[in-house]
């Protein structure tokens, strides 16, 4: 899909005519199914490393994605992604075989040199995590868009489908994350490394769904990504991320169902690879269209072989977990493709390989042990294991062949691991590539160790010791440097506090050390209420907010102290209220104010908190304790570097 090639379809005659071409391609590769076009003789893999980019000092994302690709156009190999801090390499495909896992990651790590070398300029790096720790909503802006016709217009096409006012987000964990956002750049949280499975047409069913099969164990073994914007949410918070940050839809009094455009899938697949296609046009409406560059019916006619372009643009937008795809080879023959979109960046580049050799050795294993999956297991099962392990990770426990109840754990360690090294060794793959690649996976397991696993350890420990934000920057900063040392996940340490050696917070603003989880009051309420409540919960400043959550004052322990003191103890009865005495008219902040603005305005005007406020509306509270832990920590670096 070229990147000025495609436009939107708010034209109804540009709909209508991208609506004939999508049937057209769709007729010839019906055609071409029909009459044996396909590549039968040989069977490659392929992947697709999406990344994240820091800045080496603050470890938050680093908007420079565009600088980068100028900078690195000879390197055919790296490409775009949605966000100025993401950027995508693409792995050559390569047989099915011999040493091709080992090629895999040496291709990988060598990218990834290459990449790191250009980025010492911006004095940035690479980090492959499925979700970036440090994120926040305010990266996510539209602004931070990557400047490409495709990304913009596809942005502006599922803004136009939404049936709100605005995308939701909404997942629990161990902590609670609910956000409204004006557009669907939440997506560009997701990083994950993608692999593909060339097979023959007569295998597409029974192997994709094999792969829907699979999606659960492989999700659970492999999870790594469990921080959204500093809360701890899912194990694989990029499931429920990737559907709801672009879910157009809304909820309604009905129980009519309207499918998301990010899905595991409606059933299992009968026949035929067009049974996928046909359902998504049928059940998604275009939201982009190429330009025509060519007939695909005349040179199915013309014995060429058409590149479908209409079919894989509407393809691009219908974001299935398993998503089947159709290319050209370098022989000039059609072939089809299972594409893996569930294995998270991460943690290494050797974990990554690892995680692709268990899945397409599962594949193949599980392909000669079963003649058809769906006689041993029901779709329902399949899809509650997918639902289980995006948020449990290696703590679910799963439905299995014949009903069955395996522990992740049990199941990939008794039951598929075997069948993946017997798929591998029908492959013809090397010995030592079995061996190191299946070891990986087989260490993690018994470790019941994974990203997800070493990265919610890690935050609740150093949480213990320093900011969120500084805790979110030692994690970050620790996976760059593991994944530099080519560590795979059973080496790496919990992280200490003292890991991040420079730790630079004067820039960052703020929303990042603002207290979010606040105790306010009403107006209304009684001054002894709202004394006990500062009491109970160790405050000095406690806002007053309206029902809809709008500051209209502060209570502080000052104001608290003159009143009393002026007017009695406070187990005598009195009915003031916070309004009788509250600060009306607090001096406030946005959430957008570096640090050292806020404490310049805190110096200036002496006072010893600031509420943060959007508008009117409360977000949360920075007082002088956020500014003492900062400085303490600081003080604690100097002392150590002396």
């Amino acid at each position: 899909m070229g990147e000025q090639r495609v436009f939107g379809l708010n034209d109804p005659q540009k709909r209508r005519e991208f609506s004939k071409r999508l049937l057209d391609d769709m007729r010839a590769m019906e055609y071409m199914l029909n009459n044996d076009w396909f590549e039968t003789d040989i069977m490659r893999i392929g992947a697709e490393q999406e990344m994240a980019l820091v800045d080496k000092e603050t470890f938050r994302p680093a908007m420079i994605a565009e600088a980068v690709l100028k900078d690195m156009k000879k390197y055919k190999w790296m490409g775009s992604e949605l966000a100025k801090f993401n950027l995508e390499t693409n792995l050559t495909p390569r047989v099915f075989s011999g040493s091709c896992f080992t090629e895999m990651e040496a291709e990988n790590l060598e990218q990834q040199l290459i990449t790191n070398k250009i980025l010492e300029k911006y004095n940035a790096s690479t980090v492959l995590t499925g979700i970036l720790p440090t994120l926040r909503k305010n990266d996510l802006g539209i602004e931070n868009l990557m400047p490409i016709k495709r990304y913009r217009e596809l942005m502006d096409a599922i803004a136009e489908q939404l049936n709100s006012s605005h995308f939701e987000l909404h997942l629990s964990g161990i902590d609670e994350l609910k956000i409204a956002h004006d557009s669907p750049m939440l997506e560009a949280v997701n990083t994950s490394f993608q692999v593909h499975l060339q097979v023959r047409p007569k295998d597409f069913a029974k192997l994709y769904n094999i792969a829907l099969a699979l999606t659960g164990p492989v999700i659970a073994m492999a999870a790594n990504s469990p921080m959204v914007f500093g809360k701890r949410l899912w194990h694989e918070s990029r499931i429920a991320m990737f559907q709801q940050a672009i879910d157009t839809r809304k909820s309604s009094q009905h129980m009519r169902e309207y499918s998301p455009r990010v899905h595991f899938g409606t059933g299992w697949l009968d026949k035929s690879i067009l049974e996928i296609y046909r359902e998504d046009v049928s059940r998604y409406r275009s939201l982009l269209a190429a330009e025509a560059e060519e007939d695909s019916i005349q040179k199915i006619k013309d014995g060429l072989v058409p590149n479908l372009d209409a079919l894989q643009v509407h393809n691009s937008t219908v974001y299935r977990w398993n998503r089947p795809c159709y290319g050209i080879s370098d022989t000039k023959k059609p072939h089809l493709r299972i594409e893996n979109r569930v294995i998270p960046a991460g943690p290494s580049v050797a974990d990554e390989t690892a995680n692709a050799a268990f899945w397409l050795g599962a594949m193949i294993g599980l392909a000669d042990v079963t003649a058809d999956i769906t006689q041993n297991m029901s779709f329902a099962d399949a899809r509650d294991n997918f639902t289980k392990a995006a948020r449990y990770g290696m703590d679910s426990k799963f439905t299995w062949f014949g009903d069955k109840k395996y522990t992740a754990k049990d199941l990939i360690l008794n039951e598929l691991l075997p069948i993946a090294r017997v798929g591998l060794v029908k492959q013809n793959v090397d010995a030592g590539d079995i061996i190191r690649y299946l070891d990986i996976i087989e260490d993690r397991v018994k470790a019941h160790a994974t990203g997800a696993r070493w990265q919610l350890r890690s935050y609740t420990k150093l949480k213990e010791e320093v900011s969120d934000d500084e805790a979110l920057a030692t994690i970050t900063c620790c996976m760059i440097e593991h994944q530099k040392e080519e560590l795979p996940l059973p080496k790496w340490p919990i992280p200490k506090a003292d890991d991040l050696k420079a730790y630079h917070p004067a820039q960052l603003t703020v929303r990042e050390f603002m207290t979010t989880d606040m105790v306010t009051v009403r107006s209304g309420d009684l001054v002894e209420l709202s004394a006990e409540i500062m009491n109970w919960s160790k405050l000095r400043y406690l806002p007053v907010e309206d029902k809809d959550g709008h500051l209209v004052g502060l209570i502080t322990s000052r104001i608290l102290l003159k009143h009393f003191a002026q007017d009695g103890k406070m187990d005598e009865a009195t009915d003031v209220v916070n309004s009788d005495i509250m600060l009306k008219n607090p001096i406030t902040v946005g959430p957008d104010i570096t640090i050292l603005e806020a404490i310049k305005i805190m110096q200036e005007k002496s006072i010893g908190s600031l509420p943060v406020v959007k508008g009117t509306e409360l977000l949360g509270i920075i007082t002088e304790m956020n500014f003492l832990r900062i400085t303490g920590r600081l003080i604690e670096r100097l002392s150590a570097t002396e």
